[in-house]
C-alpha cells in the first residue's frame, strides 16, 4: 500500500497550531502554579515532621509519605481515568482543558512534594539547629532558613517538574484538553502529515529548552549570592 504525504496547509492549520501552543502553556503554567504551591507545602511538611524535624510528628509524616508514594508513581494516562470521579466532583466535567489541568495539577503536586523533600534533606542540620538555638520559631525557620538554604536546588527541581508537566500536557488530548500533543496526533500522525508532527514536536522541544536554560541561569544566580 502506498501512502501519499501532502505538504501541510499552514493557512488552514496556522490558527489551530497557535491555539494549541496557547492551550499547552495555559495548562502547564496553571498546573505548575497550583502543584508548585501545594507541592511545596507538602514537601516542607514531609521534611519538618520527620524524625529530628522541627515539627516532628511521626503519624503525620507516615500519612503524607504513604499518600505521596501511592499517587506519584501512577502513570498520567491511567491517572486521568482513575481520578475521573474526583475530576467530575471538583471541575464538573471529565473532558476539556480544565479537567486536564486539574489532573496535571494533582500529578504535579505530589511530584513536586517529593522533589522539595529531597532537596531540603540536603540542608546542613547545623544551620537549622543554630536558628532554633537563637529562639526562632518553626515558621521563621522554614521561611528564613530552610527554604532560602535550598532555593538554588529547588529552582532546578521545579525546572525538572515543569518539563515533566509539559510531557503530561501532550496527553491532554485524550480528554479533549487540546495542546501541542493533541495537535501532533490529530493533524500530523493520523493525517500522515509528518511536517505537522515534527513542527509540533520541535515546538515542545523549544519550550522545554527555554525552561531548562532559564532554570539553570536562575539557579546559578541564586547559588552565587
Amino acid at each position: 500500500m502506498t501512502v501519499t504525504t501532502l505538504a501541510a496547509d499552514w493557512d488552514r492549520l496556522g490558527p489551530t497550531f497557535l491555539e494549541s501552543i496557547t492551550d499547552t502553556l495555559i495548562m502547564v503554567c496553571m498546573a505548575m502554579v497550583i502543584g508548585g504551591i501545594l507541592g511545596l507545602a507538602i514537601g516542607v511538611l514531609l521534611y519538618t515532621t520527620r524524625d529530628q524535624g522541627i515539627l516532628k510528628n511521626r503519624a503525620l509524616y507516615m500519612v503524607l509519605n504513604i499518600i505521596v508514594n501511592f499517587i506519584r508513581p501512577i502513570p498520567f494516562i491511567i491517572m486521568i481515568a482513575a481520578f475521573g470521579p474526583l475530576t467530575m466532583l471538583v471541575v464538573g466535567t471529565t473532558i476539556g482543558r480544565e479537567a486536564a489541568t486539574f489532573m496535571m495539577s494533582i500529578a504535579a503536586t505530589f511530584g513536586v512534594a517529593r522533589i522539595v523533600e529531597q532537596n531540603l534533606v540536603s540542608i546542613d542540620p547545623g544551620v537549622v539547629e543554630a536558628a532554633r538555638a537563637m529562639g526562632a520559631g518553626p515558621w521563621k525557620i522554614i521561611t528564613s532558613v530552610i527554604i532560602p538554604e535550598a532555593l538554588g536546588p529547588l529552582v532546578l527541581g521545579y525546572t525538572f517538574a515543569f518539563i515533566a508537566v509539559v510531557d503530561m500536557s501532550a496527553m491532554a488530548g485524550y480528554v479533549g484538553g487540546g495542546g501541542l500533543g493533541d495537535f501532533a496526533i490529530t493533524y500530523g500522525y493520523r493525517a500522515f502529515d509528518w511536517e505537522v508532527t515534527y513542527t509540533a514536536t520541535l515546538t515542545i522541544i523549544i519550550i522545554v529548552q527555554i525552561a531548562q536554560l532559564f532554570g539553570n541561569w536562575l539557579s546559578k544566580k541564586i547559588l552565587r549570592r
